[in-house]
């Protein structure tokens, strides 16, 4: 006969804990429920944090370093919060080629942030793909969600002071 281990109080009274919460019950709190409960958070709050995995950690009963390694390993996790606008530069072959490297360079040396952060006042995320699929465009970047290609590091930025 196994005991069932009392589950951890809610991190806080955001009624948004209450949904993931919901998820876990819904699954009977089971370790298999992990990679839906890790959604569920970053559904709820825009990204994993230390107390957000900590929490989903004690209510399913797993290590803290399984639930970590579960929200490192898979790229729809984010252990950080996005900025209001997102710059994905692809850095596949043909888009690397065309000057996708130069263009991180030159976005890293603009906004002081490397490929995953965010700036410090949270209006733009810098992220890397290996291919978004626009070969044709290269040097292909996604802003927003939009595919532009064929840019310079100069329009690149132009580009994002109009959003920023």
């Amino acid at each position: 006969m196994s005991l069932q281990q009392a589950k951890p109080p809610l991190p806080s009274d955001d009624k948004r804990w209450k949904l993931v919460n919901a998820t876990m019950r819904r699954n009977g709190y089971a370790d298999h429920a992990l990679i839906e409960t890790l959604h569920s958070v970053q559904d709820a709050f825009g990204f994993l944090d230390e107390g957000s995995l900590r929490f989903v950690a004690a209510s399913l009963d797993l290590p803290l370093s399984k639930v970590f390694g579960v929200a490192t390993f898979y790229h729809l996790f984010t252990l950080k919060p996005k900025g209001r606008h997102a710059c994905v530069v692809c850095t596949g072959t043909a888009c690397y080629i065309k000057g996708a490297g130069g263009l991180v360079e030159r976005l890293q040396e603009r906004y002081d942030i490397n490929p995953g952060e965010t700036t410090e006042d949270d209006r733009l995320s810098l992220l890397t793909a290996r291919c978004v699929g626009a070969c044709g465009l290269a040097p292909a970047i996604v802003i927003d969600g939009d595919v532009l290609g064929k840019l310079d590091s100069e329009s690149l930025i132009a580009k994002l002071e109009e959003l920023t």
